[in-house]
């Protein structure tokens, strides 16, 4: 089943698991770690917590990396994981834990490179080990920073065993903060991830789910419809779901709660880290969010689209623009009306020419057309300005403040009634 990717796409050398594993497994959980000692160990503490049913089924995949341009923190870190994770599989009881030496020289990442191929390494090199005569097997997405609770592999589990969809993103709750400056960072984070989802959501986006590399899984067929983990430094995890949703589905799953890190890292140009790390030092107003007027406009595009099936490229370009000029020149520059046309000759039917479309104005090209309409005339507001409305849409008027919005949100989206381990 997976010779033909390994043999295409797959990652088959330098790196390889530290030792031979025993036996094949229903899945995995890969869980790469740059400089993380001290948050692995934890992570790994949290995983134990599972049935020991369960984590007979898994295998464990760590994948220690760095690029040959890390700072001695990094190395020396990453060298006391590697001396460590022995000791760690003993203590934790956790049998099937393996690793993947991708920090000690000649094995480092190549320049450029990041979590992305880290993922992709450990996802590769479990393919061979997995199980596959009796189901599709899982893999499961984690971050070195992030806890788990003792339902984790149950409820993941659980969903693949009745879905239909290949991908699933897993409900998620930052865990807290150490000060009040840092909580009122990520909540309102968190919140923005948040209120994001619930506007495509709004608009009837498919794409309407969170993409948090630490919490989201997928079968082995749909890894490999997917063409496999793709290798960037930073976004993996929103173009691996994205490509995820276009081959097979992604459910947004229930049944567990993953709790990643609310710490500041600059590590990557965007993502939880970098956008607690700036509002730390620029202070939280630097986060601005979304008008809600343009999930709005994003909702009435996608109708306009449903409910013109039959009309050509230039005649819906001609309409958009009635929803919004600015819209129509988005759609002008991206050269829309050629697009539409061209999946009209190749898609016969309504169904299969809707599903073309949103291959075609998928998650990203969605954030894109949003920039272009906040650049054009609908510049950031304040979260104040941006949830509230969003909440009324979706028929709840009584959350004002951000504490209150965020659970709300986490209630309806997953992630709430729930405290982190440890």
């Amino acid at each position: 089943m997976t010779d033909p990717y390994l043999r295409r796409a797959g990652i088959t050398s330098p790196w390889k698991i530290d030792s031979p594993v025993a036996g094949s497994y229903a899945g995995a959980v890969v869980i790469p770690a740059l400089a993380e000692a001290d948050n692995l160990m934890l992570t790994l503490q949290s995983l134990a917590a599972n049935p020991s049913e369960l984590l007979a089924q898994f295998l464990l995949l760590v994948v220690v990396n760095q690029r040959g341009d890390a700072g001695e923190t990094e190395r020396s870190d990453n060298a006391a994981t590697l001396a460590a994770l022995p000791l760690w599989r003993q203590q934790y009881g956790l049998d099937h834990l393996r690793w993947v030496d991708a920090a000690s020289p000649a094995l480092e990442l190549p320049p450029k490179q990041g979590v992305g191929l880290a993922r992709k390494i450990g996802m590769d090199l479990a393919l061979p080990h997995l199980e596959y005569s009796a189901h599709d097997p899982l893999l499961l997405c984690l971050d070195a920073d992030t806890l788990v609770q003792p339902d984790y592999l149950a409820a993941v589990t659980r969903h693949f065993a009745d879905a239909t969809s290949g991908g699933a993103s897993i409900p998620y709750r930052h865990r807290p903060a150490t000060d009040v400056a840092g909580q009122e960072a990520i909540d309102r984070y968190e919140l923005f991830l948040r209120s994001y989802v619930l506007g495509l959501e709004l608009a009837g986006s498919p794409y309407a789910f969170h993409t948090v590399g630490s919490a989201m899984a997928c079968t082995v067929s749909a890894y490999i419809a997917a063409g496999g983990m793709n290798r960037r430094q930073a976004g993996e995890d929103f173009y691996f779901l994205q490509q995820i949703r276009k081959t097979t589905g992604v459910d947004s799953m229930v049944g567990t709660v993953v709790h990643p890190s609310p710490r500041a890292s600059h590590r990557v140009p965007f993502g939880t880290g970098r956008a607690v790390g700036d509002m730390l030092s620029a202070g939280t107003g630097r986060l601005l969010f979304y008008q809600p007027e343009l999930f709005s406009l994003l909702g009435e595009w996608l109708q306009l689209v449903a409910q013109g099936g039959d009309r050509d490229g230039s005649e819906l370009v001609s309409a958009a623009g009635e929803i919004s000029p600015h819209l129509q020149n988005f759609l002008a520059t991206a050269g829309f009306s050629a697009t539409w046309d061209n999946l009209k000759r190749h898609n016969p039917g309504a169904d299969k020419r809707k599903t073309a479309f949103h291959v075609w104005f998928d998650a990203f090209r969605t954030m894109r057309l949003l920039h272009h309409l906040t650049d054009a005339a609908y510049p950031r507001v304040t979260p104040e300005q941006a949830v509230v409305p969003l909440l009324a849409r979706a028929g709840h008027h009584s959350a004002s403040g951000i504490s209150d919005q965020l659970e709300l949100l986490r209630r309806l989206q997953g992630g709430d009634g729930v405290t982190p381990p440890g």
